[in-house]
């Protein structure tokens, strides 16, 4: 699907058979080409279209690199989060001849976002170097809003396990499966989120030191780089925080297994104490060979009784006195 943004165009879908592409425009969406766009693409900006396996190269002098003035950039984008499936898509950027060309497999929310601003506000795609910028901070805000959304699902899950009340914490086999699978998909989550911080951090990086972001007429753009290249190192650094705080979790939550585990088998351990004198004094009592003085006892058998009960209770006794249970 093929759409152009900019003075002139309103965003709607181009047709490939069309024999150029409208000159006011700023921006050219690519979103899953056939080969007839693409085709009609590098025609009209002279210059070739990375395919889907180029961008998904992890070289950095595969996905950031200029050829003849042009700028060609990849950067990892966060998407499907919603689904409960992040991942991440690569998406492609062409920056030549006062055109921003996109490349993409996928719908990620910021883009889908930013192309609605830029219907309701055709400013924003006055040139392509604007419509570049702006188009990375939305990608940016997002990674944000999802580091956001990740730091408050660790505090519940931190409420979880450090509840104050000690019987709040004794969590079932069920609970503890979801609290687990809480703690995986949040790392899952912030995993992608690091990793398309990483990519968006490079981008930015060779952005900033182009020739083209150093000329004269790209100052307010150049400042912005600056600011969207804090942000994500900021981001960065958050997101190994909250990566620290999960592990911190994630141990906690196995030291409480842990805890119940032996609280189990301590409780089986003094019961098979205190139930075992009184088992072998059932065994002697039991065994009936015919020479027992025993057999003949007229109080034998509530003596045997007694005997058995006494040998539980001065164990248990025993064990409260020295606080083993």
């Amino acid at each position: 699907m093929l759409r152009t943004y900019g003075p002139g165009c309103d965003g709607s879908v181009i047709d490939p058979e069309v024999e150029r592409i409208p000159d006011g425009a700023t921006w050219i969406d690519l979103e899953e080409p056939t080969k007839q766009e693409e085709a009609l693409v590098e025609r009209c900006i002279q210059v070739g279209i990375p395919t889907e396996d180029e961008m998904k190269e992890i070289e950095p002098s595969s996905r950031l690199y200029e050829r003849d003035g042009v700028l060609y950039m990849t950067v990892s984008v966060l998407y499907g989060v919603a689904d409960g499936a992040p991942s991440t898509t690569p998406v492609g950027f062409v920056l030549a001849n006062g055109r921003l060309v996109t490349i993409r497999y996928a719908t990620p929310k910021p883009v889908l976002a930013f192309a609605g601003h830029v219907q309701r506000e055709p400013g924003l795609a006055r040139d392509s170097v604007t419509v570049l910028v702006r188009l990375l901070d939305a990608i940016i805000d997002r990674l944000a809003d999802e580091l956001e959304n990740v730091g408050a699902e660790i505090e519940q899950i931190s409420s979880h396990i450090f509840a104050r009340d000690l019987e709040a914490r004794r969590i079932p086999a069920t609970r503890l499966t979801a609290l687990l699978t809480r703690i995986g998909r949040a790392q899952t989550l912030l995993a992608k989120i690091r990793y398309s911080a990483v990519s968006s951090n490079r981008m930015l990086s060779f952005l900033g030191g182009s020739n083209l972001m150093h000329a004269k007429e790209q100052v307010d753009a150049r400042h912005h780089l600056t600011s969207l290249t804090t942000d994500i190192t900021s981001l960065s650094e958050h997101s190994s925080f909250l990566s620290d705080n999960l592990t911190f979790l994630l141990d906690a939550s196995l030291g409480l297994i842990s805890i119940e585990q032996n609280a189990a088998m301590k409780l089986f351990s003094w019961a098979a104490v205190v139930f075992l004198p009184p088992t072998l004094v059932a065994g002697i009592f039991g065994m009936n060979f015919h020479h027992m003085p025993e057999l003949e006892w007229m109080w034998g058998y509530p003596a045997s009784l007694v005997l058995m009960l006494a040998s539980m209770i001065l164990p248990y006794l025993y064990f409260k006195r020295r606080g083993w249970i």
